[in-house]
């Protein structure tokens, strides 16, 4: 398949940019060859050049759409890193049950949760410490721009490789069911978590307020003006004393002055008005 002209490119490394706000360079130009063919090819078109002549001379929704889908990053899996799982175990819970001891209610947020790794890992935190909660209300919600991603969420069903990644064996054995050749989530831990096809760059008042926010690994595909919208956004719909979780390749610094590392906790920050640092209980 002959290679598509710097045009070509462009137009949809701009499309892929205004629909999703992820950033794509030329260096990953392979990509487009990988993901969307099979997109030209359910359209009958043999060529990418094709599906690009089809999108400049009628660009129906629907065809956006698939694009933006197909070029979506899923890349997740179960307590990836580990080490945000136990800050927020160890460090952010305990201080959030004694400043919410009175309402006895929290809401977290996991922001481009993929295929439900993430969100799933938080929930079955809360399962382990369930004393801990038993009288809480506790609203996990786990958005996705990639629809596909979200129904594979709300399935739980994950390949034997999937659950290999990351997930202790123990955590296997209590959650999760062999179905076939596929392991699948417990209806108990898949209860705990509301999915919802979710794009970061609208407006994020829809969701609520939120007490941990989780938006990890997603903030590296965006150009600096998209970090800083969407790190401003997350603020505004943060608790005051709530917490935000990023990759470990992300940072605020040098894009808002919403927020600031906790000392001492890598991938960890709050708002920079906040009085009580999460870091006081280690």
């Amino acid at each position: 398949m002959s290679p598509l002209s710097s045009q070509d490119f462009q137009l949809l490394a701009d499309l892929l940019r205004t629909r999703s706000g992820f950033v794509l360079g030329p260096e990953k130009g392979y990509l487009l060859e990988s993901r969307l063919t099979p997109v030209a090819r359910r359209r009958g078109l043999e060529t990418l050049d094709q599906l690009v002549r089809q999108l400049r001379l009628k660009p129906d929704e629907l065809l956006i759409h698939e694009i933006t889908e197909a070029m979506t990053i899923n890349e997740s899996f179960f307590f990836r890193d580990n080490l945000p799982f136990e800050t927020l175990s160890k460090f952010v819970l305990p201080k959030l049950r004694t400043s919410r001891a009175g309402a006895k209610r929290l809401r977290i947020w996991s922001a481009a949760c993929s295929t439900g790794q993430e969100p799933y890992s938080i929930a079955m935190i809360f399962d382990q410490q369930r004393p801990l909660w038993s009288d809480w209300t506790i609203e996990i919600i786990a958005t996705d721009l990639s629809s596909q991603a979200v129904a594979k969420a709300q399935a739980g069903l994950y390949s034997q490789f999937e659950v290999q990644r990351g997930l202790p064996i123990k955590n296997l054995m209590t959650y999760f069911e062999k179905v076939g050749d596929q392991w699948q989530i417990s209806p108990q831990i898949r209860s705990m978590v509301k999915f919802r096809t979710f794009n970061l760059l609208h407006p994020l008042t829809v969701l609520g307020t939120f007490d941990v926010v989780f938006c990890r690994n997603v903030l590296i595909y965006f150009d600096a003006p998209t970090k800083a919208k969407v790190l401003d956004s997350i603020r505004r719909q943060l608790t005051p004393d709530g917490c935000l979780f990023l990759g470990a390749a992300e940072t605020v610094l040098g894009l808002t002055k919403a927020f600031k590392p906790v000392k001492d906790q890598r991938g960890l920050y709050m708002p920079a008005d906040a009085d009580a640092p999460v870091a006081a209980l280690a």
